[in-house]
């Protein structure tokens, strides 16, 4: 179970990580360029930046805290902060009609659900 959690941290931590660095440096023109990026039209950039910038700390909470045992409980609370984001993720996604994210950001919320659902049984 041990690996099977920090695989999926792990994992949703890259995720959170190329998120966060794209979100908080791309330009928001050039992200609602890209492929999933059109959400970003509806929004202002200090709200993309602000979610870059939380995708950021996810990707440190999801690892630092259990692998320097320092309040190792920030790890699952980080995941539950995630499915709350794929949350509003699949709901954007969905009213966009991007199936495709839509079950992208699925996964991402699974992933983030066993998270913290095994962060909170250890």
């Amino acid at each position: 179970m041990d690996l099977a959690l920090w695989i999926a941290a792990g994992l949703l931590a890259v995720v959170a990580l190329v998120g966060g660095v794209s979100k908080t440096f791309v330009p928001v023109e050039k992200l609602a360029a890209a492929p999933g990026g059109g959400w970003t039209e509806d929004r202002g950039a200090g709200f993309v930046r602000t979610l870059g910038i939380l995708e950021l700390l996810a990707a440190a909470g999801l690892i630092l805290p259990a692998a320097l045992g320092i309040a190792p409980v920030l790890m699952p609370v980080t995941a539950v902060c995630w499915v709350l984001l794929m949350i509003g993720a699949v709901i954007t996604h969905g009213r966009r009609g991007e199936s495709a994210f839509v079950a992208l950001n699925v996964v991402y919320l699974v992933m983030a659900a066993f998270i913290a659902w095994a962060g909170f049984a250890a």
